[in-house]
């Protein structure tokens, strides 16, 4: 050694110290304080007591040579030329010593500096992970094995410090989760760097979805791509058809693998050269079929190789080894390149990789024109799923408690470009709900229309009469067809869905057959009634339609239930958008309408006043022109759906009260001891009392500007609701017509729950008998008893319950005790 002193280096384990070539330290400018790292690495080991001789420059190392702690156990150790020297290294961590024992053959950060230094490879592992001779004493022996003999040995010479455990990351084999053994071998490749400009080229012709997926993470991972390893050792596989002479790479080294070879490239050059009988259309093309197989030559045995290649190589002339090419070309010419690849984004280093690659190579061009890049499914905290963990959740698992179609609705639900799902069953619940709404608005009219005898499966909008919500929904529908096609054009399938379900869920479910239910009860030849029936059966269809490719079985009963005239109904065509339906400017209007009407809700919520009762009028205050002109167009179609007797439009409600706020930062210093008393008088009071004087103490005060604001609140039996274009007021205020009613309504809706609790035909005709504990409220009620009569279908109504009836209840209606009876009078045919 150039230097006495002794190296104090760190290695992570021991058993790769018999492949030792070289020391490596950090790369470090300036002084490294080999004092602090080795003092404190000293106190571990065998040391109690030392001296600091020098303190070294880091550099200072570079270039001492060292001898081989296990030079007696392992007589062959690497003794060429650079190496026992130490060399600077990038990825040497300076938290320990600061110097690492580095073995080339054993580990890709090592073998790469290796490399950079022009160092020879010392492996001495074979490939079962066992020593070889090379290894002297510890040959035959378990790499993993050896741990605790080549650390006795270590100790023994007085070589080793101290013996530490440490936690670490450290690669493992993600099927079985055993630590890696790590070895340097001669492998086959595929030069990427002489193609990398034409790669980076091709990769412009794919359209991908999404784009940033191919201008920055697959176009980074091209740039930086090494040459591609296409060897594997495997028991099984696609051979790599190379024949090199008998004794190529032997120990007398008179043939290299570089010149004397025989590459096979077709079934029938093997069986015209081998010297065996080989039919070239019969024979396996796997090891260890064509192990045996030799070829003679000029008097020279060739043996195959033992490589077969990566199945990444096998997987990258897919596009084309699938059409029979290069044997079949017809099909080739017709279908090549690929109209689109869908794969996981991990497939950047994967198949689209692969695909560019052999493709670029074979052909010049990409394989493939549009790329569709998914993300995984994680679990719920967006954690990779797995066995070991415990967090699979399998597709039969989710099939059973929720089914096929719900499962597939509820990934496909998310956005599929690049983004990972974290599965969640509280979402795929959700899922199963909206489909079950989307059954149910499927289901609403066919009792209907099966009375009527109207075939949902030739619906003719001719017929009939369309009112606003039919051509409102109908407009609707052509929008949602538009852009569920274009979204599926786009590949963004979690909007093509979603906006068919948005649609079903909340135009047709929530708004469209609320407002049309009440005319299902009208008789059958009604001419509003078949209209709704062929908007209904319209809608009905094209749902089918753009939901089967997402939802099939769902779609094909619907299909099967109201056509199936075609086979399935995977055998449709897709919908297209029909011009003559569409309004836009109703569409507008109608959306204007939606929030009006969710803002009298609220309105009437804070009011206390039900749906059911009607109120004697809604204002709308808005200065926005276009929701003045959309509420005109539609007041009567509102003024059903909010129930209201009147619609008012005004740019501002004059009937806003005005309440004092008094501002004690200038009535303080006014009014002084007694600004407090004046804060009281005027707290709550009107504009109108507030300008004509406050009496506090028995005088009248004048207030001067600034001593008081102003807010505006509704009168007595009006509350307001503010929405996007403006301000709803409702008028809660009751009158006795107005409350009869109201009473009438919720008598009508008790007698339709009893109804259903008896399982009723809408045809089915009844008796009704109402005892009301009120007099005041029967009256009420009797002053309605035709309208109650003909929702109900009642054929009679009387102010006794029979004690015969099919069901007898008592209800509370407005704290009021009415009892009820119900009786079936003929049941419908």
């Amino acid at each position: 050694m150039d230097d006495p002193r002794k190296h104090l280096r760190w290695r992570r384990r021991g058993a790769h110290l018999p492949a030792g070539s070289c020391d490596e330290r950090r790369r470090r400018r300036g002084p490294l304080h080999r004092r602090i790292l080795c003092r404190r690495r000293a106190r571990k080991g065998r040391y109690d007591d030392y001296e600091v001789e020098a303190e070294l420059a880091g550099d200072e190392l570079v270039g001492w040579e060292y001898e081989h702690p296990l030079a007696e156990e392992v007589p062959e150790y690497p003794s060429f030329d650079g190496a026992g020297e130490v060399y600077t290294a990038d990825f040497v961590e300076g938290d320990r010593t600061g110097l690492v024992h580095a073995a080339p053959g054993h580990g890709e950060d090592d073998f790469n500096r290796g490399q950079e230094l022009g160092l020879d490879i010392f492996c001495p592992v074979a490939g079962d992970g066992t020593y070889t001779d090379a290894a002297g004493k510890y040959e035959g022996e378990f790499v993993r094995d050896a741990n605790d003999e080549i650390i006795a040995d270590l100790d023994a010479s007085g070589a080793l410090l101290a013996n530490e455990t440490y936690t670490h990351s450290y690669g493992h084999c993600w099927r079985c989760d055993t630590d890696i053994i790590q070895l340097a071998t001669d492998q086959w490749f595929i030069s990427i760097t002489d193609i990398k400009d034409e790669l980076l080229d091709n990769i412009e012709e794919a359209e991908w979805h999404p784009q940033w997926a191919r201008d920055n993470r697959f176009r980074d991972f091209i740039e930086n791509a090494p040459d591609w390893n296409v060897s594997r050792q495997r028991y099984w596989g696609i051979p790599i058809p190379i024949w090199v002479p008998e004794n190529a790479g032997g120990d007398n080294g008179d043939a290299t693998l570089d010149e004397e070879m025989i590459v096979v490239g077709t079934r029938e050059e093997l069986a015209e050269r081998a010297d065996q009988e080989i039919d070239p259309d019969e024979i396996d093309l796997h090891r260890p079929t064509v192990d045996d197989i030799t070829i003679t030559e000029a008097g020279t045995t060739y043996r195959r190789i033992e490589d077969v290649f990566d199945v990444w190589l096998d997987s990258s002339v897919a596009t084309w080894g699938t059409l029979g090419y290069p044997t079949e070309t017809e099909a080739f010419e017709e279908l090549w390149p690929a109209d689109l690849i869908i794969e996981a984004h991990d497939q950047t280093r994967g198949w689209f990789w692969s695909q560019l690659g052999m493709g670029t190579t074979a052909f010049g061009e990409s394989p493939y024109k549009k790329v569709l890049m998914h993300g995984f499914a994680n679990d719920k905290h967006g954690r990779k799923m797995s066995k070991s963990v415990g967090n699979i959740v399998t597709p039969e698992e989710a099939i059973e408690r929720a089914g096929r179609d719900p499962l597939r609705a509820y990934l496909l639900s998310h956005d599929q470009q690049g983004v990972d799902l974290s599965f969640d069953w509280d979402g795929l619940g959700s899922m199963v709900g909206t489909l079950n709404i989307c059954w149910n608005v499927f289901r609403f009219p066919l009792t209907y229309m099966d009375l009527d005898g109207y075939d949902p499966a030739d619906p003719d909008l001719s017929e009939g009469e369309l009112t606003t919500v039919d051509e409102w929904v109908l407009s609707r529908l052509q929008a949602v067809i538009e852009e569920a096609t274009e979204a599926w054009d786009d590949y963004r399938i979690d909007d093509a869905l979603n906006t068919v379900l948005d649609f079903v869920t909340k135009d047709v479910s929530r708004f469209y057959i609320k407002a049309t239910r009440e005319r299902m009860w009208e008789e059958g030849d009604s001419p509003t009634k078949i209209g709704a029936y062929g908007t209904l059966a319209t809608v009905i269809d094209a749902v089918i339609r753009l939901l089967a490719p997402v939802t099939p079985y769902m779609a094909e009963e619907m299909y099967q239930t109201i056509d199936g005239s075609a086979t399935t109904v995977h055998a449709l065509d897709w919908p297209e958008v029909d011009d003559d339906l569409r309004d836009p400017g109703l569409e507008a209007d109608m959306a204007v309408l939606r929030d009006v009407e969710e803002a009298a809700a609220n309105a009437r919520q804070r009011g206390g006043r039900k749906l059911r009762w009607p109120v004697s009028r809604v204002i709308v205050e808005t200065d926005d022109e276009g929701v003045a002109s959309a509420v005109g167009n539609l007041a009567d179609l509102l003024g059903e759906r909010v129930n209201t007797r009147e619609i008012e439009v005004v740019g501002k409600f004059d009937e806003l009260i005005e309440h004092a706020e008094p501002q004690m930062s200038e009535i303080g210093p006014a009014f002084g001891g007694d600004a407090q008393d004046v804060m009281e008088a005027v707290e709550g009071a009107t504009r109108d009392d507030v300008e004509a004087g406050v009496e506090v103490d028995g005088e009248t005060v004048e207030l001067e500007d600034g001593m008081v604001e102003y807010r505006e609140e509704p009168p007595e039996h009006v509350t307001g609701t503010d929405f996007e274009g403006g301000t709803v007021y409702v008028d809660t205020t009751l009158t006795d017509d107005l409350e009869a009613e109201g009473y009438a309504r919720d008598v009508i809706r008790r007698i339709q729950e009893m109804r259903k609790e008896l399982d009723l035909d809408v045809e089915s005709e009844i008796s009704v008998g109402l005892a009301v504990a009120d007099d005041r409220v029967a009256a009420f009620v009797d002053e309605h008893s035709e309208l109650i009569s003909e929702e109900v279908r009642a054929a009679e109504l009387t102010d006794a319950p029979s004690e015969d009836a099919d069901r007898l209840e008592a209800w509370e209606i407005e704290d009021t005790e009415v009892e009820i009876g119900v009786s079936v009078l003929a049941e419908a045919a």
